[in-house]
This record gives C-alpha cells, structure tokens and sequence, in this order.
C-alpha cells in the first residue's frame, strides 16, 4: 500500500509526518526550513509511495482561516505544479501546536531540548494526520 505525508505549514519552517503503508499509524518524521520544503517533498516522494499530502488548513476561533492560509494556498498551487500526480487534502489543523506542546510538556522532554521548534513542527504534522486519519476510518 502507498503512504500519507502530512505537512504542518509554518513561515519559518514546515513538519512532516508520514503514515505506515497500511495507512493506520502517523509518525512525525522531519522539520526543514520553507526555502527547502518543495525540495524535500518531492524528495520524500521519490523515497515513499505517497498516495497523498494532507495539508493542514489553520482556522480561527470564529472559523475564519487564518493569516497563513493564504500563503499555503500558494505553497500548495507550487506542489501541485511539481507533483501533479500526488492527491492533495486539505485538513483542519486547529489546535494541533498546542497539542503537540502539551504531548512534548508531557513526555519529560529536557526544557532545553523543549525550546527547539522543528521537534513542534513535526509532532504538530502527526497530530494532524493522526486526525485525518481517524476521520476516514
């Protein structure tokens, strides 16, 4: 079976986790910083069998999408043009940073080692395919 890679859109840096071929299980896998990001996905869809990106669409308490969603839409229209092929899914984020903070609070990571964002970026990126995983089963 082909993977899931999930992306946590972030403007200093984007987290990915990706699924097991069975589509059951998320695992966060890699921070890098924006700039590379394209790089580094067409990358990891050479090295998987990605069947789709789930990207993850922030919105406010209100509803309203957030500040970012329009440079994701960009972010997005870029991958399209390069992996034109891979299914692209949007996929409700709301909460997902807190959450991962409150799961790295929690795990008894060292508070140096808690204060490194991309650890935040890819939790965040399990979080959410966790999430859209649940919601197709």
């Amino acid at each position: 079976m082909s993977q899931l890679l999930a992306i946590d859109y972030g403007t200093k840096r984007v987290g990915f986790a990706i699924s097991d071929p069975q589509q059951k299980i998320a695992s966060p896998l890699i921070t890098v910083p924006i700039n590379l990001a394209i790089t580094k996905i067409q990358q990891i869809t050479k090295d998987y069998q990605i069947e789709a990106i789930i990207v993850g669409i922030p919105r406010q308490k209100n509803g309203q999408y957030s500040e970012v969603f329009n440079q994701i839409k960009e972010f997005e229209a870029t991958l399209k043009k390069v992996l034109p092929k891979v299914r692209i899914i949007h996929h409700e984020e709301r909460y997902t940073s807190k959450m991962a903070q409150r799961i790295i609070l929690e795990s008894g990571i060292k508070k140096q080692k808690r204060k490194n964002k991309s650890l935040l970026d890819k939790i965040s990126a399990s979080i959410l395919l966790e999430s859209y995983i649940q919601s197709v089963e």
